[in-house]
Protein backbone atom coordinates (compact mmCIF):
# COMPACT_ATOMS: atom_id res chain seq x y z
CA UNK A 1 0.00 0.00 0.00
CA UNK A 2 1.34 3.45 -0.89
CA UNK A 3 2.18 6.06 1.75
CA UNK A 4 -0.62 8.28 0.44
CA UNK A 5 -3.13 5.46 0.70
CA UNK A 6 -2.09 4.53 4.23
CA UNK A 7 -2.22 8.15 5.39
CA UNK A 8 -5.66 8.46 3.86
CA UNK A 9 -7.08 5.63 5.91
CA UNK A 10 -5.23 6.44 9.12
CA UNK A 11 -7.43 9.47 9.55
CA UNK A 12 -10.55 7.32 9.72
CA UNK A 13 -9.29 4.41 11.81
CA UNK A 14 -11.81 3.48 14.44
CA UNK A 15 -10.90 4.50 17.94
CA UNK A 16 -10.39 1.33 20.04
CA UNK A 17 -12.06 -0.85 17.41
CA UNK A 18 -12.81 -4.38 18.66
CA UNK A 19 -11.35 -7.19 16.56
CA UNK A 20 -12.18 -10.89 16.83
CA UNK A 21 -9.55 -13.43 15.72
CA UNK A 22 -10.97 -16.85 14.79
CA UNK A 23 -8.06 -19.27 14.27
CA UNK A 24 -7.19 -22.71 15.63
CA UNK A 25 -3.46 -21.82 15.68
CA UNK A 26 -2.77 -20.69 19.25
CA UNK A 27 0.60 -19.14 18.38
CA UNK A 28 -1.04 -16.98 15.71
CA UNK A 29 -3.84 -15.92 18.06
CA UNK A 30 -1.39 -14.88 20.76
CA UNK A 31 1.16 -13.18 18.50
CA UNK A 32 -1.31 -11.33 16.30
CA UNK A 33 -3.43 -10.40 19.28
CA UNK A 34 -0.42 -8.76 20.92
CA UNK A 35 0.47 -6.94 17.69
CA UNK A 36 -3.04 -5.51 17.30
CA UNK A 37 -3.28 -4.60 20.97
CA UNK A 38 -0.09 -2.56 20.56
CA UNK A 39 -1.85 -0.76 17.68
CA UNK A 40 -4.59 0.32 20.08
CA UNK A 41 -7.28 -2.21 19.16
CA UNK A 42 -9.28 -4.30 21.60
CA UNK A 43 -8.69 -7.94 20.67
CA UNK A 44 -10.68 -11.08 21.42
CA UNK A 45 -9.92 -14.58 20.13
CA UNK A 46 -11.69 -17.87 19.44
CA UNK A 47 -10.01 -21.25 18.84
CA UNK A 48 -12.68 -22.68 16.52
CA UNK A 49 -15.36 -21.65 14.07
CA UNK A 50 -18.21 -22.56 16.43
CA UNK A 51 -16.62 -20.62 19.29
CA UNK A 52 -16.14 -17.67 16.99
CA UNK A 53 -19.82 -17.65 15.99
CA UNK A 54 -20.81 -17.77 19.65
CA UNK A 55 -18.62 -14.78 20.44
CA UNK A 56 -20.04 -12.87 17.48
CA UNK A 57 -23.56 -13.55 18.66
CA UNK A 58 -22.81 -12.21 22.11
CA UNK A 59 -20.31 -9.44 21.41
CA UNK A 60 -19.93 -6.16 19.58
CA UNK A 61 -17.01 -6.29 17.14
CA UNK A 62 -15.90 -4.10 14.22
CA UNK A 63 -13.77 -6.68 12.35
CA UNK A 64 -13.17 -10.43 12.15
CA UNK A 65 -9.85 -12.06 11.23
CA UNK A 66 -10.99 -15.50 10.05
CA UNK A 67 -8.69 -18.43 9.23
CA UNK A 68 -9.73 -20.24 6.09
CA UNK A 69 -8.59 -23.73 7.09
CA UNK A 70 -9.39 -24.88 10.60
CA UNK A 71 -10.06 -28.21 12.20
CA UNK A 72 -13.80 -28.83 12.41
CA UNK A 73 -15.85 -25.97 10.96
CA UNK A 74 -13.96 -24.29 8.11
CA UNK A 75 -13.56 -20.58 7.60
CA UNK A 76 -15.80 -20.66 4.53
CA UNK A 77 -18.55 -22.29 6.58
CA UNK A 78 -18.18 -19.65 9.30
CA UNK A 79 -18.27 -16.87 6.70
CA UNK A 80 -21.41 -18.30 5.10
CA UNK A 81 -23.11 -18.46 8.52
CA UNK A 82 -22.10 -14.86 9.31
CA UNK A 83 -23.56 -13.56 6.07
CA UNK A 84 -26.62 -15.82 6.23
CA UNK A 85 -27.48 -14.31 9.61
CA UNK A 86 -27.47 -10.83 8.08
CA UNK A 87 -24.35 -9.73 9.95
CA UNK A 88 -22.46 -7.25 7.75
CA UNK A 89 -19.34 -7.15 9.93
CA UNK A 90 -16.12 -6.83 7.87
CA UNK A 91 -14.21 -10.10 7.50
CA UNK A 92 -10.50 -10.40 6.62
CA UNK A 93 -9.69 -13.97 5.57
CA UNK A 94 -6.41 -15.62 6.58
CA UNK A 95 -5.14 -18.17 4.07
CA UNK A 96 -2.06 -20.22 3.26
CA UNK A 97 -0.11 -19.42 0.11
CA UNK A 98 -1.55 -22.38 -1.77
CA UNK A 99 -5.19 -21.52 -0.98
CA UNK A 100 -5.54 -18.24 -2.85
CA UNK A 101 -8.24 -19.68 -5.13
CA UNK A 102 -10.31 -20.56 -2.07
CA UNK A 103 -9.72 -17.05 -0.71
CA UNK A 104 -11.14 -15.62 -3.93
CA UNK A 105 -14.18 -17.82 -3.37
CA UNK A 106 -14.45 -16.29 0.10
CA UNK A 107 -14.50 -12.82 -1.45
CA UNK A 108 -17.47 -13.88 -3.56
CA UNK A 109 -19.22 -15.06 -0.39
CA UNK A 110 -18.83 -11.64 1.20
CA UNK A 111 -15.36 -11.43 2.72
CA UNK A 112 -13.82 -7.97 2.53
CA UNK A 113 -10.26 -9.02 1.77
CA UNK A 114 -7.72 -11.78 2.39
CA UNK A 115 -4.07 -12.03 3.45
CA UNK A 116 -1.70 -14.98 3.15
CA UNK A 117 -0.03 -16.57 6.18
CA UNK A 118 2.51 -16.08 7.57
CA UNK A 119 1.30 -12.49 7.59
CA UNK A 120 3.52 -9.52 6.93
CA UNK A 121 2.78 -7.31 9.93
CA UNK A 122 2.87 -4.08 7.95
CA UNK A 123 0.52 -5.47 5.30
CA UNK A 124 -1.82 -6.79 7.99
CA UNK A 125 -1.98 -3.41 9.73
CA UNK A 126 -2.61 -1.64 6.42
CA UNK A 127 -5.39 -3.99 5.37
CA UNK A 128 -7.11 -3.61 8.71
CA UNK A 129 -6.96 0.18 8.47
CA UNK A 130 -8.36 0.15 4.94
CA UNK A 131 -11.24 -2.20 5.83
CA UNK A 132 -12.17 -0.22 8.92
CA UNK A 133 -12.09 2.99 6.88
CA UNK A 134 -14.35 1.52 4.20
CA UNK A 135 -16.81 0.07 6.66
CA UNK A 136 -16.50 2.73 9.39
CA UNK A 137 -19.93 3.24 10.93
CA UNK A 138 -21.25 6.68 10.14
CA UNK A 139 -21.38 9.29 12.81
CA UNK A 140 -25.00 10.33 12.90
CA UNK A 141 -27.41 12.78 14.34
CA UNK A 142 -31.02 11.77 14.10
CA UNK A 143 -32.44 9.90 11.14
CA UNK A 144 -30.25 11.62 8.56
CA UNK A 145 -27.06 9.81 9.72
CA UNK A 146 -24.46 12.39 8.83
CA UNK A 147 -21.36 10.66 7.44
CA UNK A 148 -17.97 11.92 8.44
CA UNK A 149 -15.03 11.30 10.76
CA UNK A 150 -12.90 14.28 9.77
CA UNK A 151 -12.34 17.09 12.22
CA UNK A 152 -14.46 19.39 10.07
CA UNK A 153 -17.45 17.08 10.13
CA UNK A 154 -17.07 16.41 13.84
CA UNK A 155 -17.42 20.15 14.30
CA UNK A 156 -20.62 20.06 12.22
CA UNK A 157 -22.00 17.23 14.35
CA UNK A 158 -21.17 19.05 17.56
CA UNK A 159 -22.94 22.15 16.23
CA UNK A 160 -26.03 20.06 15.38
CA UNK A 161 -26.07 18.58 18.86
CA UNK A 162 -25.63 22.00 20.44
CA UNK A 163 -28.44 23.76 18.56
CA UNK A 164 -30.96 20.92 18.18
CA UNK A 165 -32.44 21.28 21.65
CA UNK A 166 -33.04 25.01 21.22
CA UNK A 167 -35.76 26.86 19.31
CA UNK A 168 -33.26 29.08 17.48
CA UNK A 169 -33.33 29.72 13.75
CA UNK A 170 -30.41 28.06 11.96
CA UNK A 171 -28.60 29.05 8.76
CA UNK A 172 -26.74 26.19 7.04
CA UNK A 173 -23.95 27.34 4.71
CA UNK A 174 -22.23 25.19 2.11
CA UNK A 175 -21.65 24.57 -1.58
CA UNK A 176 -24.12 22.67 -3.74
CA UNK A 177 -24.04 18.95 -3.03
CA UNK A 178 -22.51 19.12 0.46
CA UNK A 179 -25.65 17.85 2.22
CA UNK A 180 -27.31 20.92 3.68
CA UNK A 181 -30.75 19.28 3.83
CA UNK A 182 -29.28 16.28 5.67
CA UNK A 183 -27.98 18.65 8.33
CA UNK A 184 -31.38 20.34 8.58
CA UNK A 185 -33.13 16.98 8.97
CA UNK A 186 -30.60 15.96 11.61
CA UNK A 187 -31.36 19.09 13.64
CA UNK A 188 -35.08 18.34 13.42
CA UNK A 189 -34.68 14.66 14.35
CA UNK A 190 -32.61 15.55 17.41
CA UNK A 191 -34.99 18.31 18.53
CA UNK A 192 -38.10 18.22 20.75
CA UNK A 193 -40.06 18.76 17.51
CA UNK A 194 -38.98 15.40 16.08
CA UNK A 195 -42.50 13.91 16.26
CA UNK A 196 -43.97 16.78 14.26
CA UNK A 197 -43.56 17.33 10.49
CA UNK A 198 -40.38 18.33 8.70
CA UNK A 199 -41.33 20.27 5.56
CA UNK A 200 -38.72 21.25 2.98
CA UNK A 201 -38.86 23.48 -0.08
CA UNK A 202 -36.23 24.48 -2.63
CA UNK A 203 -36.79 28.21 -2.99
CA UNK A 204 -34.75 28.45 -6.19
CA UNK A 205 -36.89 25.87 -8.00
CA UNK A 206 -40.20 27.78 -7.82
CA UNK A 207 -41.40 31.06 -9.24
CA UNK A 208 -42.34 33.78 -6.76
CA UNK A 209 -46.11 33.21 -7.05
CA UNK A 210 -45.90 29.44 -6.71
CA UNK A 211 -43.43 29.70 -3.84
CA UNK A 212 -45.74 32.06 -1.93
CA UNK A 213 -48.67 29.68 -2.33
CA UNK A 214 -46.49 26.71 -1.40
CA UNK A 215 -45.27 28.34 1.80
CA UNK A 216 -48.32 30.25 2.98
CA UNK A 217 -51.25 28.45 1.30
CA UNK A 218 -54.09 30.06 -0.62
CA UNK A 219 -57.83 30.64 -0.47
CA UNK A 220 -60.33 29.26 -2.94
CA UNK A 221 -60.49 31.52 -6.01
CA UNK A 222 -57.24 33.32 -5.18
CA UNK A 223 -56.00 32.56 -8.71
CA UNK A 224 -56.90 30.41 -11.69
CA UNK A 225 -56.87 26.77 -10.60
CA UNK A 226 -57.35 27.50 -6.89
CA UNK A 227 -60.55 25.45 -6.58
CA UNK A 228 -60.30 25.00 -2.79
CA UNK A 229 -58.60 26.40 0.27
CA UNK A 230 -55.13 24.98 0.74
CA UNK A 231 -52.73 25.02 3.65
CA UNK A 232 -49.12 26.06 3.04
CA UNK A 233 -46.00 24.37 4.38
CA UNK A 234 -45.88 26.61 7.43
CA UNK A 235 -49.36 25.47 8.48
CA UNK A 236 -48.68 21.84 7.55
CA UNK A 237 -45.51 21.89 9.66
CA UNK A 238 -47.17 23.47 12.70
CA UNK A 239 -45.25 22.29 15.75
CA UNK A 240 -42.42 21.07 13.54
CA UNK A 241 -39.72 22.44 11.24
CA UNK A 242 -39.70 24.26 7.89
CA UNK A 243 -36.53 23.99 5.83
CA UNK A 244 -35.99 26.80 3.30
CA UNK A 245 -33.30 25.61 0.92
CA UNK A 246 -31.45 28.17 -1.24
CA UNK A 247 -32.90 31.09 0.69
CA UNK A 248 -30.49 33.40 -1.12
CA UNK A 249 -32.46 32.98 -4.35
CA UNK A 250 -35.82 34.40 -3.18
CA UNK A 251 -37.09 37.75 -4.43
CA UNK A 252 -37.11 40.93 -2.36
CA UNK A 253 -40.90 40.63 -2.02
CA UNK A 254 -40.64 37.11 -0.61
CA UNK A 255 -37.82 38.20 1.67
CA UNK A 256 -40.16 40.76 3.25
CA UNK A 257 -42.91 38.16 3.73
CA UNK A 258 -40.53 35.62 5.24
CA UNK A 259 -39.21 38.26 7.61
CA UNK A 260 -42.76 38.85 8.84
CA UNK A 261 -43.25 35.15 9.49
CA UNK A 262 -40.07 35.03 11.55
CA UNK A 263 -40.99 38.14 13.51
CA UNK A 264 -44.71 37.66 14.05
CA UNK A 265 -45.01 33.86 13.89
CA UNK A 266 -48.03 34.12 11.61
CA UNK A 267 -48.86 33.64 7.93
CA UNK A 268 -51.42 35.03 5.53
CA UNK A 269 -52.80 32.77 2.82
CA UNK A 270 -52.76 34.11 -0.73
CA UNK A 271 -56.12 35.69 -1.52
CA UNK A 272 -57.05 36.55 2.08
CA UNK A 273 -56.22 39.21 4.66
CA UNK A 274 -56.61 36.90 7.65
CA UNK A 275 -53.50 36.00 9.59
CA UNK A 276 -53.00 32.53 11.03
CA UNK A 277 -50.61 31.78 13.91
CA UNK A 278 -47.93 29.16 13.26
CA UNK A 279 -45.49 27.46 15.60
CA UNK A 280 -42.54 26.37 13.47
CA UNK A 281 -38.81 26.33 13.66
CA UNK A 282 -37.11 27.71 10.54
CA UNK A 283 -33.88 26.28 9.17
CA UNK A 284 -32.55 28.00 6.05
CA UNK A 285 -29.68 27.09 3.76
CA UNK A 286 -27.73 28.70 0.96
CA UNK A 287 -24.59 28.35 -1.11
CA UNK A 288 -24.50 32.09 -1.78
CA UNK A 289 -22.43 34.78 -0.08
CA UNK A 290 -25.24 36.49 1.83
CA UNK A 291 -22.88 39.06 3.29
CA UNK A 292 -21.95 40.28 -0.18
CA UNK A 293 -25.61 40.20 -1.23
CA UNK A 294 -26.54 42.38 1.76
CA UNK A 295 -23.75 44.79 0.90
CA UNK A 296 -24.97 44.98 -2.70
CA UNK A 297 -28.59 45.44 -1.67
CA UNK A 298 -29.70 42.07 -3.05
CA UNK A 299 -30.67 40.60 0.33
CA UNK A 300 -32.39 42.29 3.25
CA UNK A 301 -30.07 42.93 6.16
CA UNK A 302 -32.89 42.49 8.70
CA UNK A 303 -33.79 39.07 7.27
CA UNK A 304 -30.11 38.10 7.16
CA UNK A 305 -29.70 38.87 10.87
CA UNK A 306 -32.88 36.95 11.69
CA UNK A 307 -31.56 33.90 9.86
CA UNK A 308 -27.97 33.89 11.09
CA UNK A 309 -28.77 33.42 14.78
CA UNK A 310 -26.78 30.17 14.61
CA UNK A 311 -24.73 29.19 11.56
CA UNK A 312 -23.39 25.80 10.52
CA UNK A 313 -20.84 25.69 7.72
CA UNK A 314 -20.42 22.41 5.81
CA UNK A 315 -16.96 22.06 4.25
CA UNK A 316 -16.45 21.10 0.63
CA UNK A 317 -15.66 17.44 0.14
CA UNK A 318 -12.16 18.27 -1.14
CA UNK A 319 -11.37 19.69 2.31
CA UNK A 320 -12.32 16.44 4.09
CA UNK A 321 -10.47 13.65 2.20
CA UNK A 322 -10.45 11.33 5.20
CA UNK A 323 -14.24 11.03 4.89
CA UNK A 324 -14.08 9.63 1.36
CA UNK A 325 -13.67 5.98 2.37
CA UNK A 326 -16.75 5.98 4.61
CA UNK A 327 -18.82 7.94 2.06
CA UNK A 328 -17.84 5.62 -0.79
CA UNK A 329 -18.61 2.59 1.36
CA UNK A 330 -22.04 4.04 2.15
CA UNK A 331 -22.73 4.48 -1.57
CA UNK A 332 -21.81 0.83 -2.18
CA UNK A 333 -24.09 -0.23 0.68
CA UNK A 334 -27.00 1.64 -0.87
CA UNK A 335 -26.30 -0.07 -4.19
CA UNK A 336 -26.25 -3.50 -2.57
CA UNK A 337 -29.46 -2.81 -0.64
CA UNK A 338 -31.32 -2.01 -3.85
CA UNK A 339 -30.24 -5.12 -5.76
CA UNK A 340 -32.60 -7.92 -6.73
CA UNK A 341 -29.73 -10.04 -8.01
CA UNK A 342 -27.32 -10.84 -5.13
CA UNK A 343 -24.61 -11.83 -7.62
CA UNK A 344 -24.21 -8.14 -8.48
CA UNK A 345 -23.22 -7.23 -4.92
CA UNK A 346 -20.04 -5.19 -4.56
CA UNK A 347 -17.82 -5.98 -1.57
CA UNK A 348 -15.76 -2.78 -1.55
CA UNK A 349 -13.02 -0.97 -3.42
CA UNK A 350 -9.28 -1.31 -3.84
CA UNK A 351 -6.60 0.80 -2.20
CA UNK A 352 -5.75 2.25 -5.61
CA UNK A 353 -9.37 3.31 -6.06
CA UNK A 354 -9.26 5.12 -2.73
CA UNK A 355 -6.16 7.00 -3.87
CA UNK A 356 -7.94 8.11 -7.05
CA UNK A 357 -10.91 9.31 -5.00
CA UNK A 358 -8.53 11.18 -2.70
CA UNK A 359 -6.81 12.93 -5.61
CA UNK A 360 -9.97 14.21 -7.32
CA UNK A 361 -11.35 17.67 -6.41
CA UNK A 362 -15.09 16.74 -6.29
CA UNK A 363 -16.58 20.04 -7.50
CA UNK A 364 -20.03 18.48 -7.08
CA UNK A 365 -19.17 17.39 -3.53
CA UNK A 366 -20.95 14.44 -1.88
CA UNK A 367 -23.68 14.36 -4.51
CA UNK A 368 -21.08 13.87 -7.25
CA UNK A 369 -19.27 11.19 -5.23
CA UNK A 370 -22.47 9.20 -4.73
CA UNK A 371 -23.24 9.35 -8.45
CA UNK A 372 -19.67 8.31 -9.32
CA UNK A 373 -19.81 5.31 -7.00
CA UNK A 374 -23.18 4.23 -8.40
CA UNK A 375 -21.66 4.39 -11.89
CA UNK A 376 -18.72 2.28 -10.66
CA UNK A 377 -21.07 -0.31 -9.16
CA UNK A 378 -22.97 -0.56 -12.44
CA UNK A 379 -19.88 -1.24 -14.56
CA UNK A 380 -18.02 -3.29 -11.93
CA UNK A 381 -17.28 -6.72 -13.44
CA UNK A 382 -16.09 -8.30 -10.20
CA UNK A 383 -16.85 -7.85 -6.54
CA UNK A 384 -14.48 -4.95 -5.94
CA UNK A 385 -14.37 -1.50 -7.52
CA UNK A 386 -11.09 -0.77 -9.31
CA UNK A 387 -9.93 2.62 -10.65
CA UNK A 388 -11.03 1.86 -14.22
CA UNK A 389 -14.63 1.38 -13.00
CA UNK A 390 -14.84 5.03 -11.95
CA UNK A 391 -16.22 7.64 -14.38
CA UNK A 392 -13.56 8.91 -16.77
CA UNK A 393 -13.79 12.49 -15.53
CA UNK A 394 -12.95 11.28 -12.00
CA UNK A 395 -10.06 8.97 -12.82
CA UNK A 396 -8.65 11.11 -15.64
CA UNK A 397 -10.04 14.66 -15.54
CA UNK A 398 -9.10 17.18 -18.19
CA UNK A 399 -8.21 20.20 -16.06
CA UNK A 400 -7.12 22.28 -19.01
CA UNK A 401 -10.73 22.54 -20.15
CA UNK A 402 -11.58 24.24 -16.86
CA UNK A 403 -9.06 27.02 -17.33
CA UNK A 404 -9.20 30.25 -19.35
CA UNK A 405 -7.38 30.08 -22.68
CA UNK A 406 -4.42 32.15 -21.45
CA UNK A 407 -3.82 29.76 -18.52
CA UNK A 408 -3.84 26.76 -20.86
CA UNK A 409 -0.90 28.07 -22.86
CA UNK A 410 2.57 26.61 -22.42
CA UNK A 411 3.92 29.95 -21.22
CA UNK A 412 1.24 30.12 -18.51
CA UNK A 413 2.15 26.67 -17.27
CA UNK A 414 5.85 27.50 -17.27
CA UNK A 415 5.21 30.42 -14.94
CA UNK A 416 4.89 27.97 -12.06
CA UNK A 417 7.81 25.70 -12.74
CA UNK A 418 10.66 25.99 -10.22
CA UNK A 419 14.22 24.60 -10.09
CA UNK A 420 14.33 23.66 -6.39
CA UNK A 421 12.00 22.45 -3.65
CA UNK A 422 11.62 25.80 -1.91
CA UNK A 423 10.66 27.54 -5.13
CA UNK A 424 8.41 24.62 -6.06
CA UNK A 425 6.56 24.95 -2.77
CA UNK A 426 6.06 28.66 -3.39
CA UNK A 427 4.90 27.92 -6.94
CA UNK A 428 2.36 25.39 -5.67
CA UNK A 429 0.99 27.86 -3.14
CA UNK A 430 0.73 30.53 -5.84
CA UNK A 431 -1.10 28.18 -8.20
CA UNK A 432 -3.52 27.10 -5.47
CA UNK A 433 -4.20 30.73 -4.63
CA UNK A 434 -4.93 31.63 -8.25
CA UNK A 435 -7.08 28.51 -8.64
CA UNK A 436 -9.01 29.45 -5.46
CA UNK A 437 -8.02 26.17 -3.86
CA UNK A 438 -9.13 23.96 -6.77
CA UNK A 439 -6.44 21.32 -7.01
CA UNK A 440 -7.40 20.15 -10.49
CA UNK A 441 -6.97 23.65 -11.87
CA UNK A 442 -3.79 24.22 -9.90
CA UNK A 443 -2.30 21.00 -11.29
CA UNK A 444 -3.04 22.19 -14.84
CA UNK A 445 -1.38 25.53 -14.13
CA UNK A 446 1.68 23.75 -12.77
CA UNK A 447 1.87 21.43 -15.74
CA UNK A 448 1.63 18.28 -13.61
CA UNK A 449 -0.92 15.56 -12.98
CA UNK A 450 -3.36 15.94 -10.11
CA UNK A 451 -1.96 12.81 -8.42
CA UNK A 452 1.54 14.29 -8.59
CA UNK A 453 0.25 17.50 -7.05
CA UNK A 454 -1.47 15.51 -4.28
CA UNK A 455 1.80 13.75 -3.46
CA UNK A 456 3.73 17.02 -3.41
CA UNK A 457 1.15 18.59 -1.10
CA UNK A 458 1.66 15.69 1.27
CA UNK A 459 5.45 15.99 1.06
CA UNK A 460 5.39 19.72 1.76
CA UNK A 461 2.81 19.45 4.55
CA UNK A 462 0.29 21.39 2.48
CA UNK A 463 -2.41 18.71 2.23
CA UNK A 464 -4.83 20.89 4.25
CA UNK A 465 -5.12 23.24 1.27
Amino acid sequence: MSQAGEEAVQGVKLERARILIIDDDRAFRVGTGALLADEGYEVDAAASGDEGLERLAGGDYELVLLDLKMAGRTGLSVLEEIRRSGNGIPVLMLTGFGSVDTAVQALKLGADDYITKPCDNQVLRSKIRVILARRAPVLGAGASRIIGRSGEMRDVLKAIERVAQTESTVLVRGATGTGKELVARAIHEESPRRKRPFMAVNCSALSEGILESELFGHARGAFTGAVADRKGLFEEANGGTVFLDEIGDVSSTMQAKLLRVLQEREVTRVGTAKTLPVDVRVIAATHRDLEEMVENGDFRADLYFRLKVFQIRIPDLRHRPTDLAALASTAIGRWNDGLRDPSRRVAGFSEETLEVLQAYDWPGNVRELMAAMEHACIVCDGNRILPHHLPSDVRDPQPEALLPAESRSLDAARRYQAPDSDQEKVAILKALEEAEGNRTRAAAMLGMGRTTLWQKLKAYGLDHY
